[in-house]
């Protein structure tokens, strides 16, 4: 087993999970309640990584963070150093790619809630980021469980995305996945079974979660 390439996993999906809740939230919440005519284009781009192959996506985040475009250069200059191959990458990569994970859960845990509840909070002076923190999280808590335990599961497993944008960097961009595959081209099949039979129980093991606390949910 790749020590190394365990830890590294574990806080690349850690990491992962925390910054795309920030931002998924917000994005589901206006997905679900929102009243823009574009809101279709937002929601065909947050669905596209389902769709879009994981060297594709890699192969234009590498391009768009390289040193030649814009976004590159901006980033380069606030971190001083190329996003590219490096852990800031990875993560930028995960986010994009584990985005309909936790936007598609969370917007249908948002929308199943009664509008009566919604209305009675609005005509009692509640503003939208107080309806959103006091009514909305509290009862959509199981699809925003959900919905983290989907992006930290994908993330752990994720191959494609990873290996364009990061490389094979042992200790900086090499995570379980990409371990694996180093060791089946070496021949390596046991420690390659190990390591799949870890990747396994991990997903095995989230959606376990995932149907216990539903159940919990639903009897309380």
């Amino acid at each position: 087993m790749d020590i190394q390439a365990l830890w590294l996993t574990l806080k690349l999906a850690t990491v992962t999970t925390v910054l795309l809740l920030c931002f998924a939230i917000p994005l589901s919440f206006w997905l679900a309640f929102g009243k823009a005519r574009w809101k279709i284009v937002v929601e065909a781009l947050a669905t596209l990584p389902l769709l879009l192959p994981p060297t594709v996506l890699g192969f234009y985040l590498l391009v768009l963070l390289g040193p030649r475009t814009a976004p590159g250069r901006l980033l380069i200059h606030l971190i001083g150093h190329p996003v590219a191959f490096s852990f800031s990458g990875l993560v930028i990569g995960s986010m994009i790619y584990s985005l309909p994970f936790a936007v598609q859960p969370i917007t249908s845990g948002f929308s199943a809630i009664a509008p009566e509840i919604l209305d009675a909070a609005h005509l009692l002076g509640a503003n939208r980021l107080r309806v959103l923190m006091e009514i909305l999280l509290p009862l959509a808590r199981r699809a925003i469980f959900t919905g983290a335990m989907l992006c930290f599961t994908h993330t752990i497993g994720e191959f494609g995305v990873v290996l364009m944008i990061g490389g094979d960097i042992p200790g900086a961009t090499r995570t379980l996945s990409i371990a694996m595959y180093d060791q089946v081209q070496d021949f390596r099949y046991a420690q390659a079974n190990h390591t799949a039979l870890l990747l396994l129980t991990v997903s095995l093991v989230a959606l376990l979660f995932v149907y216990a606390w539903g159940r919990q949910v639903r009897r309380a």
